[in-house]
């Protein structure tokens, strides 16, 4: 009996509450069907250190929505203090541009577009081990979301990428293989849970794939062009040649951009690099990306000529070829490359001589 009620006290205490463990933080997005913008803004949150163990609660109960943590793409309320990011309600109007004057992005912002705006840079930084002022970040920020989160945002809010009828459908994008993921219309089974958590890690595993894309391949892809373009005058006086200290190296989205960033009155004409056999390319800067206009082509009389009739001609050693439109050539040597550059340079300076 004494052994019993000795006992009792520790029962007892075994029996009392312990300390109340905080619940795990909640973003509240809305149920039923679901798209890309929404999947999308609340897989970025959950890469948040503060977010990462979060519920996420699909409700448009407003009792519901208003115990959660943060809120995306329901309730009507555009709040950052608050955490609230909605963009149905008829008076949001906002994009990059409008909340950043010095980012130039006029479509209008998604759920998705909001949490990258206020939480990006943090996203990042935290993914990628930099400081959220490091200049890296802040052109791999812009880069996303000018060639992933953007295309989100306009097709959630139903922009048209051009004006009139398309040529054809584009059904394939990150939006549409999301919508995909929704139950048909005649299943019977028309719960939405299961879907949207492949939602989540669909459009979020093409983030971290784009995010890996630039960081580790298009970022050192500007660091060698930036390089070429600051030694340019090294290679020729005019400044007008580039050589790439590697070939494959996608350059003419770099060469733009950093043409303006770099305040470069006289534009390139033309650019060198290594093909895969170590043979010397010399390929003509289009006037701008996506056209097959040129500033500069190689000369008319050396287009569609391949080897020792082409060296002739040309009076340059070791010639390989120039197309049949003049876009780009083909030497054995970096010197043979660089002379067919300079000697059509020559021609343009000469014919622009005698027409003034």
């Amino acid at each position: 009996m004494l052994r019993l009620c000795l006992a009792l006290p520790r029962l007892a205490r075994g029996l009392m509450p312990g300390p109340k463990r905080p619940r795990p933080p909640r973003i509240g997005t809305h149920g039923g069907t679901f798209h890309c913008d929404e999947a999308l803004a609340c897989f970025l949150l959950r890469l948040l250190p503060s977010y990462q163990d979060a519920e996420i609660v699909r409700t448009r109960d407003p009792k519901l929505l208003s115990e959660c943590d943060v809120v995306v793409d329901v309730g009507g309320e555009y709040d950052p203090q608050k955490h609230r990011y909605d963009h149905h309600q008829r008076s949001f109007g906002e994009s990059m541009h409008s909340l950043n004057v010095d980012k130039p992005w006029e479509t209008k912002l998604s759920s998705a577009g909001l949490v990258y705006f206020h939480f990006g840079s943090q996203i990042l930084a935290t993914r990628l081990g930099l400081n959220e002022e490091d200049p890296v970040l802040r052109v791999l920020y812009d880069k996303l979301y000018e060639n992933f989160v953007e295309e989100i945002d306009a097709i959630d809010n139903g922009i048209s990428q051009w004006d009139g009828e398309p040529r054809y459908a584009m059904t394939s994008n990150v939006s549409a293989r999301v919508g995909y993921l929704n139950p048909r219309w005649n299943d019977k089974d028309q719960d939405t849970e299961a879907g949207f958590q492949k939602a989540m890690e669909l459009v979020g595993s093409e983030f971290l794939d784009r995010l890996d894309f630039y960081h580790h391949g298009w970022l050192p892809a500007r660091a060698l062009v930036e390089e070429a373009i600051r030694q340019r005058f090294e290679v020729d006086p005019s400044g007008e040649i580039l050589v790439l200290a590697q070939g494959g190296c996608p350059w003419k989205e770099h060469l733009f951009s950093l043409e303006q960033e770099l305040g470069i009155k006289q534009l390139l004409k033309f650019v060198l690099y290594t093909d895969l056999n170590g043979k010397w390319r010399v390929q003509c800067v289009p006037d701008r990306l996506h056209t097959f206009q040129n500033r500069l082509s190689l000369l008319e009389e050396w287009r569609g000529l391949r080897d020792e009739e082409l060296s002739q001609l040309s009076g340059i050693p070791d010639c390989i070829f120039v197309h049949s439109s003049g876009f780009i050539g083909g030497n054995h040597t970096k010197e043979g490359a660089l002379e067919m550059a300079r000697k059509t340079l020559a021609q343009r300076t000469e014919t622009d001589a005698h027409s003034s």
